[in-house]
């Protein structure tokens, strides 16, 4: 029998997951787990890249790990853990930063954006971070790695540090893949439909959080901007709001794009809107329960987090143990 392959992914606890997230990867990470053996984390050292105030982090951290469950990855099939409590993630990490040159890492382009967005606080984390994600993958011999067109360049940058250690020291890491989904959809702002959805958006009407009560849903919906016309057609260029909404619609409801149109071809926009966002909320409302359930079942939450860890660690205590051999430690 084929061994199952390994796919890996981490989010960072910086905020509540849109739901651009959602339909375009954590949705995703639960049909891996059909397919492969999933490691999933909530990249918590990461985070403090950024100032970040601790007792903001710990309750994020918490309550990412509850919305993960919530959105159906199943622990007793993948391993899910806390970054920080895998102390073989930062080892790795300096071993991989001594391995890894500093042309490389200075051509990163999201340390560029985020030096420029984080100008009081250009630290050597934000510069090497791409290493300790590096380490994140590598120390599992994870086989595929689920990402979005923004990370490519920080995998390019892993299989490089790897392909480099191999040839120095002989064979320890396995060379990571890509692992990009043709059913994520790509959720674009509501209130500016020419850019992606996101948390930090400093407009709280143009992205949907997977928690937003239905009435704000709603609300926001009705608030999304659209196009001249009054065609529901899918036309990224001349219509990109309303090819935002059909996205979204196609996404929640697992339809494709032509039998959107088709629905709606004789209704308002007005009402489309509405259709979009019912459909929203429909489609959040078992994530909501299922997250309501578990949120304030600390101890539930910590023993799934110590469970998770206890397996991580098992896989990264030997591809650890394997590094220092091979460098002499």
């Amino acid at each position: 029998m084929e061994k199952q392959k390994i796919a890996l992914s981490a989010v960072q606890p910086t905020g509540v997951f849109t739901l651009g997230n959602y339909l375009g990867a954590i949705d995703n990470w639960a049909k891996l787990q059909k397919e492969f053996k999933c490691i999933y984390f909530v990249a918590n050292m990461h985070s403090i890249t950024i100032k970040i105030d601790p007792k903001e982090l710990k309750e994020m951290t918490q309550k990412i790990v509850a919305i993960l469950i919530a959105c159906g990855i199943d622990t007793t099939k993948s391993i899910l853990f806390l970054q920080s409590d895998v102390c073989q993630h930062a080892e790795l990490s300096w071993v991989l930063q001594c391995n890894t040159q500093f042309g490389e890492l200075k051509r990163m382009t999201q340390f560029k954006d985020k030096s420029l967005k984080h100008a009081d606080n250009v630290n050597g984390g934000l510069f090497s971070y791409p290493v300790l994600m590096a380490a994140d993958i590598l120390l599992y011999n994870t086989d595929v790695v689920p990402i979005g067109i923004d990370q490519k360049q920080h995998l390019e940058l892993t299989k490089t540090i790897a392909t480099r250690f191999n040839n120095i020291y002989g064979e320890v890491f396995k060379i990571p893949q890509a692992y990009i989904s043709t059913t994520g959809a790509k959720i674009m702002s509501l209130s500016n439909p020419l850019k992606k959805m996101s948390k930090s958006d400093e407009n709280k009407n143009s992205f949907i959080s997977v928690l937003d009560p239905p009435e704000t849903i709603l609300e926001k919906f009705k608030k999304t901007v659209t196009d001249s016309g009054s065609e529901i057609v899918f036309d990224e260029e001349k219509k990109p709001g309303i090819s935002n909404l059909i996205n979204i619609y196609s996404g929640t409801q697992n339809i494709s794009i032509k039998e959107v149109e088709e629905k709606f071809k004789q209704t308002s926009y007005k009402d489309f809107k509405t259709a979009v966002a019912e459909a929203v909320i429909n489609r959040l409302k078992p994530i909501q329960e299922k997250y309501n359930d578990i949120i304030n079942d600390k101890d539930f939450l910590q023993q799934v987090c110590k469970d998770g860890a206890e397996k991580a660690t098992l896989i990264a205590k030997e591809t650890l143990k394997k590094v220092y051999q091979k460098v002499g430690f």
